[in-house]
Parts: structure tokens; C-alpha cells; sequence
């Protein structure tokens, strides 16, 4: 019954960072979570969102201010808005693939990366002061 009980949960946690494009933090995935399960404690969202990264099922963008999540794990890129601190998708296209480019001295292999930029989102510089 218990493994019933956290694999529901797990998809859980899973399905609402699949439905959304936020990057919510833990707190807000649990806020969420919890209107339809709501029995669900924080601390079982905090362990199932470190299993799902685990997994390399979502990613964890790590901020100065909170860990935040993305169900979305195709490469891309984010900015982290330096006024209201959300965090959204960049679309960007480059003519190269950063995870191949060359070092001479390093001689290994990259698997992946991540990069974060940081600026004003749409709506901050709108509203510019």
C-alpha cells in the first residue's frame, strides 16, 4: 500500500510540473499538489521532487533565492528576472550545440549544462523605474 501511495504522489508532483511553465518553487508545487491531494505533506513533495531530478524527469534551477523546478527537460535556457525574480524559458537558437564544444585540455565528455541569465523579464521592463 505505502509504495501505491508515493508512486500517486510522485505522479503527482510529476503531472502538475508538466502542466505548467512557472518553474515553481517546492512550496508552490505543494500548494498545488495538495488541492488534490490533501494529505500530502511538503516533505513528501521536497523527497519526490529530488527523486524525479534523480531521474532526470524535471530540473532543479538554483537560484540565489530558492531552488526552483521545470518539468520541461529539453535543453533551453532561463532567465531569472533581477526585479520580481521569476524565472522563464528563453528560447534560444544557436548554430552549435554547447555540450560538444571543443578543449584541448579537458579531454572528456560533457553530458549536459546549464546556464541562467539574469535581467528584467516582459513585464519589469514595462514597467521600468
Amino acid at each position: 500500500m505505502s509504495t501505491q501511495r508515493n508512486s500517486k504522489q510522485r505522479d503527482a508532483v510529476y503531472a502538475d510540473l508538466m502542466s505548467r511553465y512557472d518553474h515553481p518553487t517546492a512550496d508552490e508545487v505543494y500548494f498545488s499538489v495538495k488541492k488534490d491531494l490533501p494529505n500530502i505533506s511538503l516533505a513528501t513533495v521536497y523527497r519526490n521532487l529530488k527523486l524525479l531530478e534523480n531521474e532526470g524527469l524535471i530540473l532543479k534551477i538554483t537560484t540565489e533565492d530558492s531552488d526552483r523546478y521545470d518539468g520541461h527537460t529539453q535543453t533551453h535556457y532561463h532567465l531569472m528576472c533581477d526585479r520580481c525574480k521569476k524565472v522563464s524559458d528563453l528560447n534560444i537558437k544557436n548554430g552549435f550545440n554547447l555540450n560538444e564544444l571543443p578543449d584541448n585540455e579537458f579531454n572528456g565528455e560533457i553530458r549536459t549544462h546549464a546556464l541562467l541569465f539574469f535581467g528584467l523579464c516582459k513585464d519589469c521592463k514595462q514597467t521600468k523605474n
